[in-house]
């Protein structure tokens, strides 16, 4: 039986839209109500105020549900709203590099496209040839394998370095799944917060232990004299 929740909008029928000759009714109050035809089912769903919605067309009988179909439209728009809030898109972020960069410009480059991928973004790694230095391809070249080969473990190689006029260009993307970093995330999140609880609770031992060595132990009793 289909879901209610995954039908396409525009290919639900409903009350007197439902042409076939006998239809399976379920509610969600009584579950199944039994198989009958679809006047009589309607009849029934507006004896309650309610519509007649059929959820399972390909099924023999279809199965129709007796429901609130205009909160059943609110609740899926709502739904869809939702999901849409925790896609993320993707976006191809570009980091330009020079044939002549140094270790520390070539290593703050390298750190943004590392930032990138664990956002979730593509890199799109260019190098562009000013005159003479289309010469100097190959070294251009070099660099872009460079940087390939030093994200490795954050990244797949979508295009490797290939030259379109005077710019010589690669495409990585990240390795790992949105969901994966989430439950990374997540994970991280666990693991700090066991962390402090523990730092927490060491603290608190350690300052009961200073506080009860702190207090004077009480002298013992003196034994009475005899007379």
């Amino acid at each position: 039986m289909r879901a209610e929740g995954c039908i396409e909008r525009r290919f639900i029928r409903t009350n007197d839209r439902i042409r076939a000759r006998e239809v399976r009714v379920i509610d969600d109050e009584q579950g199944q109500i039994g198989i009958m035809p679809p006047y009589e089912a309607l009849r029934l769903a507006r004896s309650r105020n309610l519509d007649l919605v059929e959820i399972s067309p390909t099924a023999q009988p279809p199965v129709c549900k007796i429901m609130d179909y205009g909160k059943f439209l609110y609740q899926q728009e709502k739904k869809e709203r939702e999901a849409k809030k925790h896609q993320k898109t993707i976006t191809v972020k570009e980091v330009k590099f020079r044939i002549n960069v140094d270790d520390h410009d070539y290593e703050t480059k390298k750190n943004h496209v590392l930032r990138f991928l664990d956002e979730g973004d593509k890199v799109k790694a260019t190098i562009f040839f000013r005159g003479r230095e289309m010469t100097r391809t190959g070294l251009g070249r070099q660099i872009l394998e460079r940087l390939i080969k030093d994200v490795e473990p954050q990244s797949i190689v979508e295009f490797r370095p290939r030259q379109e006029g005077n710019t010589l260009h690669a495409i990585l993307a990240p390795k790992k799944s949105a969901a994966d970093r989430e439950k990374e995330k997540e994970k991280e999140a666990r693991q700090k917060a066991k962390a402090e609880a523990r730092a927490k609770q060491e603290q608190e031992k350690a300052a009961q232990e200073k506080a009860a060595a702190a207090v004077p132990a009480e002298a013992p009793a003196s034994e009475p004299q005899a007379s």
